[in-house]
This record gives structure tokens, sequence and C-alpha cells, in this order.
């Protein structure tokens, strides 16, 4: 039983590095990636679709995103989607595809861009807390022996401080890379 309870922990935590992950990829950090545009919510014939199923998305000479839609009409929808994501993007639109030059980051926008991280990683945080709780719940419920169950808390514990020192490494992998001029 204490096996279980502690594989589903990692199991959770696991997954909230990844949705951590997910987050710090749409940080931009000076250069075009296709992952700033993960967020981006496309009106697609009356519903809302990700942009990257609506259209291939690659990037030119590091510095520029080319929106190509697989269906020609949507253009207008696209690039009204990437204005109102708020992302300080302006999209080009010559009628085929969408052109995103991405510019240099200043260093104000730099310092706005780790207060995100930060906050990221905070929200990261509180969900592995979170979890955390949950499990220590559930160990309580299980009618283990007292000291298995001390024993349980404890390695839960252990685990969360492991998760936390992850998360903390990767939001300042993020951090130097976007004070990096």
């Amino acid at each position: 039983m204490l096996n279980l309870i502690l594989e589903d922990t990692k199991e959770k935590m696991d997954k909230t590095i990844v949705a951590f992950k997910n987050d710090l990829s749409t940080v931009r950090a000076g250069r075009a990636n296709p992952n700033m545009l993960d967020r981006v919510m496309v009106d697609y014939w009356g519903s809302m679709t990700p942009i990257n199923q609506t259209s291939g998305i690659s990037v030119v000479e590091g510095r520029q995103l080319v929106i190509k839609p697989y269906d020609k009409s949507i253009l207008k929808d696209i690039e009204r989607a990437i204005f109102e994501a708020n992302l300080g993007l302006t999209p080009q639109n010559d009628g085929e595809v969408i052109r995103i030059t991405v510019p240099p980051l200043t260093e104000d926008r730099r310092k706005e861009y780790v207060k995100t991280v930060k906050k990221y990683g905070e929200d990261a945080k509180i969900a592995l807390r979170n979890i955390r709780r949950s499990a220590n719940d559930e160990l309580g419920k299980a009618d283990l022996p007292e000291d298995q169950e001390k024993d349980g808390k404890t390695r839960v514990q252990k685990l969360t401080d492991e998760y936390v020192k992850k998360i903390d490494a990767l939001a300042k992998d993020k951090e130097e890379e976007l004070m990096t001029v």
C-alpha cells in the first residue's frame, strides 16, 4: 500500500514537472521558437483550436516565425488570435502566410519575463505541495502501522524536496537564458 501511494505521488509530481516545462517553453528568450505560440487559440469554423493544429509553423533565420495555414481562409482569424494572445508580437499577413519577426528583448522585458518564470515556478511548487498533502492524507487513511505511516510521510517529504529542487533548477536555467544578451 505504501509503495502504491509513493508511486502515485511520484507520477503526479513528474506530471507537474512536465507542465512546468511546457509553461517555460512559452516564455520567449529572444529567439523565435514555434512553442511561443502554443497558447494561441484560433477560432476555426466556430471552435477554438490550437494554432499548431490549423497551420504549419516554422522558424526562418532564427528571428522569424512563418505560419502557413492549411486553410488560407483563416489567415485573418490567425492574425487576430495572435494579437489577442498578447505575446508582444506583430503578425504580418501577405495573403499566403503570416510572418512574425521576433524583436530582440529589452532589459525591462527580460526582467518582466524573469518575473513570469518565477510565478510559474511558484505555481508548480504549490502544485507539488498539494500533491504532498493528498499523499499524506492517503497515508493517514491507509490503516498502516504508526512507524510505516511516519516512514511514508518522511519519504513523501523527501520526494517533494527533490522535485522542488528540480523546479528551482529549471527556473534558474530559464532565468539565465533570459538574462543572456
